[in-house]
């Protein structure tokens, strides 16, 4: 932490005595969840530290509630240049490869010590991947355990048969295909509609998302079933960062090195948190039935295979790395 400050305190000096040579940059941040999700309150406190850091040189706007350009088009604006920087869902990206996914890959990783050993494992390959398309990798920062939201009481796959399922990635529609549900595509802006108005009756999300999105006004159930963590990331357009001076870089990079720690520490506290509040939203918050458990496990099994098929041997290798450090 002292050694991220000193970085940005360092740049910041040379920067604040420049400051007044050229106009300072405005850089608009689409975001797509609401302002209150603590990934939206990471990425505003990101955006000060920038602005700060750079002595108003570089001033980053946020965007949250996808307000200036839906989720879906998030990546593709940043790699366009319509917006120099952004944050999207990673695994939103699944259809581009199957890399983008790896985080999605069911009871894999189900813990936040975990989700950081496959970060870990992977993030070189993403790296490399995001910069073939455009794109500089920032910083990532998990959500909590995804957990089963319904209308009803579920106690096996045979009660979720014709349920029509939010879904977010591949990995979610796949999830709802193999339980027998019906899945619908639907935005995180979207979701208090959705299932007010009966387009959508279950999810597979964190309690965070639940929380913010009060789904207690039409759902009534939450199984901790930890399905997997997956991970929202701050994009910059590469020709926009390949343009910055090693000084701005540094404060960039320094702000994005604390905003994954406090996001990370975020979500872990967030974690017990949108529980206890879904519970007094009025909702059964439960661990999942013996059996279900044991049906959903052996979904998880074979959308291993699917996704190791589809990812080849960079999918493997970054498995194989992550299973080296449990």
């Amino acid at each position: 932490m002292k050694r991220f400050a000193t970085i940005i305190l360092g740049s910041a000096v040379s920067l604040a005595l420049s400051a007044g040579l050229a106009a300072a940059e405005k850089w608009d941040m689409p975001m797509a969840y609401s302002a209150t999700n603590f990934h939206s309150a990471t990425g505003a406190e990101f955006g000060k530290c920038v602005t700060k850091g750079t002595g108003g040189a570089i001033e980053i706007v946020t965007h949250p509630s996808g307000s200036l350009f839906k989720g879906a088009d998030i990546k593709r604006a940043v790699q366009t240049g319509q917006a120099p920087i952004g944050e999207r869902l990673l695994s939103g990206h699944q259809n581009e490869n199957a890399i983008f996914g790896v985080d999605s890959i069911p009871f894999l990783a189900t813990s936040f010590d975990d989700a950081a050993k496959l970060w870990k494992a992977a993030k070189p390959a993403m790296t490399k991947l995001l910069a073939s398309q455009n794109l500089v990798l920032l910083y990532s920062v998990p959500w909590p355990p995804q957990g089963l939201y319904f209308k009803k009481a579920v106690n096996s796959v045979a009660d979720m048969k014709g349920i029509k399922f939010r879904s977010y990635n591949n990995a979610t529609a796949r999830l709802a295909e193999l339980a027998g549900m019906l899945p619908v595509t639907i935005e995180a802006a979207e979701i208090s509609q959705a299932f007010a108005t009966g387009v959508a009756e279950s999810m597979i999300s964190s309690g965070a998302t639940g929380y913010d999105r009060k789904v207690w006004e039409s759902l009534t159930h939450f199984y901790e079933v930890d399905a997997w963590l997956p991970r929202n990331y701050i994009m910059v357009n590469k020709d926009v960062w390949d343009g910055l001076d090693a000084a701005k870089k540094g404060v960039l990079t320094g702000c994005g090195e604390l905003a994954e720690y406090a996001g990370t520490w975020r979500a872990i506290e967030y974690t017990q948190f949108t529980l206890n509040g879904l519970r007094a939203g009025g909702m059964t918050v439960t661990k999942p039935s013996a059996q279900l458990k044991d049906e959903l496990k052996a979904f998880g099994e074979i959308m291993t295979k699917e996704w190791l098929d589809k990812a080849g041997a960079e999918g493997k290798a970054i498995i194989d790395a992550y299973k080296k450090m449990n």
